[in-house]
């Protein structure tokens, strides 16, 4: 199990990367999270949905997702709830203060499906969410400490000396864990070191000197990491290079935003520039095409667009010639109204949408979770897909659907065309549609977006095997017990 010095210490970067590298040795390997907090869910070939960063780890290990490599998934809805994913599926929704003595029931279903996915491999690759150092959540935990003793494995612990103060987070998790807790530590590693990494090797000596943990190695800081899907949105902002192309392509980032995978494929576009909108900052009027994502919660998330005055700034974009996608929950605030009869996302109400397409929505307690086959019916180039959403849509610009799914019409679009909306994720990261999208707004596109994730995964392999002593790291390994 890796376990982090805190949250964006670089776990799931490494669980991915350390998948790929036993799985090119041979290893039959599944990446494993017992509980993960994110919006941004993929879903799986039997109807589920798990973390995005799950189904990366899947690819790395050249398999396909499942709902058992993350059992537990909390879709925050507010800043105090979230929805709870139980194996796929919608269990219910909680406060967070709740959750607290809730999770403790929930342990039976992760170690079932720990110990399912553990009978079909060699190897589980084990991704801890946090700090075990969060001693104020250890009791009842499932995500860190509390699933390492329930499933008796190892847990390696993993530091970011990017963010300074490495020594101290590692021995200040020493000194803070209880003494069984420290026992299950068998080594520790070094995460995102830059320039020489000799040039820490009294730093290793320290901690290990205090910890009486053995060094597994410093790793370097990977400069393609960009180039994987972010689980993160502000990572996808932060991490490409400063450098974009002339197409500038400009996403307001709401509250809740989910799903925002589809921006992965373009961010890798070297003709395009992809802009992440803060709240307070007004929509740049140099954008071709405002893309408006996937929400988690679409009326607050609408409420909240206007409250940033994007309404105002989308209606400029468009008066200047600009063109505008919305995707899922985006989609659904491009109409005309969005109606909530039964309160699924708060208050019960009807609500005014954006008004740019001719459409309007009705929210519905089914979830719609489907892996999804279309046409683009402009281009003709095939796609594949995921729905992910609650709602249904009908309306007169649904009579100009874009995309079709076997023999469903899917998308609307406004009579010029400029205004168009879908509820399908990742059609972006196929070739064929990309290429066909960003011809229409003047860009040239690069092909081969799965095959450079695919490359990536090999050099990010390649790196670790490098830098971390992976043949003490899988002699720590323990057998599943029944």
């Amino acid at each position: 199990m890796i376990q982090g010095t805190g949250s964006n210490v670089g776990k799931s970067l490494l669980v991915a990367g350390l998948a790929r590298a036993f799985a090119n040795k041979g290893l039959r390997v599944a990446p494993f999270k017992p509980q993960n907090m994110s919006n941004n869910a993929a879903v799986t070939a039997d109807g589920g949905e798990i973390g995005r960063a799950q189904a990366l780890q899947a690819l790395a290990s050249r398999r396909a997702p499942s709902v058992h490599m993350n059992p537990v998934l909390l879709k925050p809805e507010t800043d105090t709830g979230a929805q709870i994913i139980l194996r796929g599926q919608r269990f219910g929704t909680s406060a967070a203060r709740a959750y607290g003595s809730l999770k403790t029931s929930l342990l039976p279903a992760v170690l079932d499906s720990f110990r399912t996915l553990a009978a079909d491999v060699d190897l589980v690759v084990i991704e801890g969410a946090g700090s075990p150092a969060e001693v104020n959540l250890r009791a009842g935990d499932i995500a860190n400490m509390g699933f390492a003793e329930a499933a008796d494995v190892p847990v390696v612990l993993v530091g970011d000396i990017d963010r300074g103060g490495v020594i101290a987070q590692i021995v200040g998790t020493r000194a803070v864990i209880s003494d069984a807790d420290n026992a299950r530590v068998k080594a520790f590693a070094i995460n995102k070191f830059r320039g020489d990494p000799r040039l820490f090797d009294d730093g290793l000596t320290a901690i290990e000197a205090h910890t009486g943990w053995p060094s597994l190695g410093v790793i370097p800081w990977f400069a393609e990491a960009w180039r994987l899907p972010a689980e993160d949105i502000m990572d996808l902002d932060r991490s490409a290079p400063s450098s974009g192309g002339a197409l500038k392509i400009a996403v307001p980032r709401l509250p809740r935003i989910a799903n925002f995978d589809d921006l992965d494929p373009l961010a890798a576009e070297p003709g395009v520039t992809l802009e992440i909108i803060e709240a307070g900052r007004p929509l740049p009027g140099d954008a071709t095409l405002v893309l408006i994502p996937g929400s988690k919660s679409t009326i607050a998330d609408l409420q909240a667009f206007r409250a940033n005055g994007w309404d105002i700034d989308l209606a400029a974009h468009l008066r200047r010639g600009g063109h505008v996608l919305g995707l899922c929950g985006g989609y659904q605030m491009l109409g005309r109204s969005i109606s909530d009869p039964e309160g699924i996302e708060g208050r019960p109400g009807s609500y005014t949408g954006l008004g740019l397409l001719e459409i309007e929505t009705v929210m519905k307690p089914a979830k719609r979770l489907a892996l999804t086959e279309a046409r683009h019916i402009a281009s003709g180039a095939t796609l594949s897909g995921y729905e992910i959403h609650l709602g249904e849509t009908e309306g007169p610009d649904c009579a100009r659907a874009w995309l079709q799914v076997g023999e469903r019409a899917e998308g609307a679009a406004s009579e010029d065309g400029r205004v168009m909306g879908s509820y399908l994720h990742g059609l972006f990261a196929s070739d064929s549609f990309r290429a066909a999208y960003l011809a229409q707004l003047g860009a040239v596109s690069q092909p081969g977006y799965e095959a450079q994730v695919d490359r990536v995964l090999d050099a990010l392999a390649a790196h670790l095997e490098a830098h971390l002593d992976l043949d003490r790291m899988l002699s720590l390994a323990t057998e599943v017990s029944a």
